[in-house]
């Protein structure tokens, strides 16, 4: 076989390929055994047939055309390997050439990725958020966890702002009811604006059996958009009732004795968020920085692909778990359809990029990953895909992503590469000595197991 490399510009080449005949035989002896299995010949048994009476019947066209569709991939990546591409996506091939018992001579374009020199980034400079934790911030952590621990109980008397409501659903568009426009025994609190526009309105006032019309736009269900009249009947009011923030109050909540003590943990967890905001906001922005320093080419298939992939995704997965077709999410957004093609065009062009460099500087490092760096970062996208790490490294294995997988942490350790050399400093000038990933991650985990406790104690509260 020969092949020769034609470059067409920086992202894709076209491979000239020429393979004498006598390279096709086994391709050959396959295409007969294969159409042998399936046909038959009068006075010979299935699968017996030769091959010359296979040309007569059937043509020996029919023959060749199996052969080579069988021989293309091989030869094809023959030639990949030969010419040490790095190829990305599928080839458009065409057969220029095919003389039986002579010669197959074909052609294959196909996207690779471009040769990219990594920039001098040792003199990027970013700024972050400074780390600084309020005493509101603090007043409002605590308070959050005080009305996680509310109380509350019957009255007769009439809804008032804060109380919680018992109370029955029927909205009707063109006066006809909702198959999916009825509720019963729903619990509101009232102010929380968690239903529908206009209900805090309709309800205040009202005591247990009273009822009330009002018109709202539905924001989910088979109605979504719609104006429909919605009739509210309230079936019991509870006043609700905050514990008294003192010592008391953190001893129910948490495991410290005084509230100063609570307040100090809270303090201690906001400023752990902070952090942890502090080094994604530094690894963005350094990673914009870079961005903007490195020439990357971008094949013009891989984009189309990827754009594509991004505009599949947002219609057939998210918008369908919300209730909403693209038309209706451009409308909320305010955003034309060009508009939106063009952010995802962008978007896609950033990623392509992004990935193309971070590759680049993993090789150029020699950055490995080992099982631990990859079992704890399976372990991080499984809880955001809200599966069990077995779940989903099972899903991983089956759907062959365990390279993805490699590639993304292999990718974060090689940024991690370039903001350790960057100099990162936040808006009070001061320099920020940012923590490595793991620290992060652990204390990440320790401020939502501190929650998770709080949880507890409350539902263990409101079940006595």
């Amino acid at each position: 076989m020969k092949s020769a490399v034609e470059t067409l510009n920086p992202t894709r080449v076209r491979l000239s390929i020429e393979v004498p005949f006598e390279e096709l035989k086994d391709s050959l002896d396959a295409a007969y055994k294969k159409i042998n299995q399936q046909v038959t010949v009068k006075g010979f048994r299935k699968g017996k047939i030769p091959a010359r009476v296979i040309d007569q019947r059937f043509g020996r066209g029919a023959v060749l055309e199996e052969a080579v569709n069988d021989a293309l991939p091989k030869f094809y990546t023959e030639a990949v390997n030969e010419g040490e591409l790095n190829v990305l996506g599928q080839p458009e091939v065409d057969i220029t050439e095919l003389k039986d018992g002579e010669l197959l001579a074909f052609t294959a374009e196909v996207d690779v990725r471009p040769e990219i020199e990594i920039p001098d980034y040792s003199g990027i400079e970013v700024t972050v958020d400074a780390l600084e934790v309020t005493d509101e911030e603090v007043e409002k952590a605590v308070e959050q966890l005080r009305e996680r621990f509310a109380s509350t109980s019957p009255v007769e008397r009439a809804a008032v702002d804060g109380d919680v409501v018992t109370i029955d659903l029927e909205a009707k568009v063109d006066g006809e009811v909702l198959e999916d426009g009825v509720a019963a025994g729903v619990s509101y609190t009232i102010g929380s604006g968690e239903l529908l526009d206009g209900i805090d309105e309709a309800v205040t006032g009202l005591e247990a059996g009273g009822e009330a019309t009002f018109t709202s736009e539905l924001k989910g269900g088979s109605a979504e958009g719609k104006a429909a009249e919605v009739t509210v009947k309230v079936t019991a009011v509870a006043s609700r009732e905050l514990p008294e923030l003192d010592d008391d109050f953190a001893q129910m909540a948490s495991e410290f004795d005084t509230l100063e003590e609570l307040k100090a943990d809270s303090r201690k967890r906001l400023e752990t968020t902070k952090q942890y905001d502090q080094a994604t906001q530094a690894q963005e922005r350094v990673l914009e920085e870079l961005l903007k320093l490195a020439e990357v080419p971008i094949p013009e298939k891989l984009l189309a692909d990827e754009v594509q992939t991004r505009k599949h995704n947002l219609e057939h997965h998210q918008l369908g778990q919300m209730g909403l077709d693209l038309e209706k999410y451009l409308e909320i957004q305010g955003k034309t359809l060009e508009e939106f093609e063009n952010e995802t065009s962008e978007q896609a062009i950033k990623g392509i990029k992004t990935q193309f460099i971070l590759d680049e500087l993993v090789n150029k490092e020699k950055l490995n990953v080992n099982q631990e760096e990859l079992t704890e970062h399976l372990m991080r996208r499984a809880a955001s895909s809200g599966m069990s790490p077995d779940q989903f490294a099972q899903a991983v294995v089956e759907g062959g992503q365990v390279p993805m997988l490699v590639g993304e942490v292999a990718r974060g350790k090689a940024l991690a590469v370039v903001v350790e050399a960057a100099k990162v400093v936040d808006t009070n000038g001061e320099v920020v000595d940012l923590e490595d990933d793991e620290e992060e991650t652990t204390e990440a985990a320790a401020e939502a197991t501190t929650e998770e406790k709080a949880a507890d104690k409350a539902e263990e509260k409101n079940e006595a």
